[in-house]
């Protein structure tokens, strides 16, 4: 509220009211990097995640004989584009995961020893369907190697996983605001010393010219807060969100015909992707909807298509396996006993639509 009454002067103007605004604007710069274990002028303010990808595998690729190495399993903002890149004549590789999801790091050494001039390596820290993580420090050390930026998408993991820039050895970093209860609309991108990220706009000086535009000040404000908050109760939020997500799943499986997708890797602690025999993820959703359950087929960015999720199709999952799957998603807000009650609510969703079916 502060930044949407005192705070309404342009960050960029000289006048006072523009440097109350600065100021809130650098506070929220400070709060964003002591959350991710960076530097102030490493962190660069974005409309969200899906800007700070393209922003990062643009700003680094487009002009550049280089290529990229991702997998397919990452989010649909660094696919689509990776695909934009790739027709404009950048090489792309992907390396594909195990059946538990999982990229693994000698198969990522290989990719990278057989496509000599890699640039820029893309790789998820938490997937944001299955939850399944990603060893970013050994993909560093790999990327590295081979002379390679790593680029790391950390939404998912964002204030619930350990996500320090530096200790990680990342190149770029991505983080959106509304995933840990910041406003929509604001994500940050870390980019570390030494590395020249080209624009993808042009026209004004702010960001240093990375990201021209006026800033949105309130939702700035907003992501530095939420960040410095979950910042400093990253260890009880993630137990609480671990012991909820376990509950749930102990109590779902139990249900004959369910299996979590992902299962067999290291996962964090937000998701649970369940397959589930003899019905329809869609016809599933609706009936959890109509129980009050809110969850999803895939990524909230997919929602209203009728394609299996990609992730799981990368996973070796039938499509009919894919699209028999819904992912629910917790937090330090969903108690033990909400997650209990969400099972058995989804136990009657399985039986009503087991029972249409038949």
């Amino acid at each position: 509220m502060p930044a949407l009454t005192d705070g309404y002067g342009n960050p960029a103007s000289v006048h006072r009211a523009g440097q109350r605004a600065r100021r809130l604007v650098e506070r929220a710069r400070e709060q964003v990097a002591g959350a991710l274990g960076a530097r102030a002028r490493q962190i660069h303010f974005t409309s969200g995640a899906t800007e700070a990808d393209n922003q990062a595998l643009r700003g680094i690729l487009e002009g550049s004989r280089g290529g990229l190495v991702t997998s397919p399993l990452e989010h649909a903002a660094v696919l689509s584009t990776a695909r934009v890149l790739q027709e404009a004549g950048t090489p792309v590789r992907y390396v594909r995961p195990d059946e538990h999801g999982r990229v693994d790091i000698e198969a990522l050494d290989a990719a990278l020893a057989g496509a000599p001039g890699t640039r820029l390596v893309a790789l998820m820290a938490v997937n944001n369907e299955t939850g399944v993580l990603t060893d970013v420090g050994a993909a560093a050390e790999v990327t590295h190697r081979h002379g390679a930026l790593l680029f790391c998408d950390a939404v998912q993991g964002f204030g619930l996983e350990a996500l320090d820039a530096g200790a990680l050895g990342v190149d770029l970093l991505a983080v959106s605001g509304h995933k840990i209860f910041g406003p929509k609309g604001a994500g940050a991108l870390y980019v570390a010393d030494g590395v020249e990220v080209r624009p993808l706009l042009f026209g004004g000086e702010q960001e240093r010219g990375l990201r021209p535009g006026t800033h949105a000040t309130p939702a700035i404000v907003g992501l530095g807060a939420a960040a410095e908050r979950a910042a400093k109760q990253r260890g009880p939020r993630s137990e609480a969100a671990r012991r909820a997500r376990d509950a749930f799943e102990a109590a779902a499986t139990s249900v004959p015909g369910v299996r979590v997708n992902g299962g067999g890797a290291p996962r964090g602690v937000k998701h649970s992707n369940l397959r589930v025999d003899g019905v329809d993820g869609e016809t599933l959703l609706l009936a959890l909807d109509d129980l009050g359950v809110q969850a999803s087929a895939g990524s909230a960015c997919s929602a209203g298509s009728l394609e299996p999720s990609h992730v799981l199709l990368a996973m070796g999952l039938s499509a009919a396996e894919a699209k028999a799957s819904v992912r629910f998603s917790f937090a330090h807000s969903v108690s033990e006993a909400d997650a209990i009650e969400a099972a058995g609510l989804f136990e009657r969703a399985v039986a009503r639509c087991r029972k249409e079916v038949a």
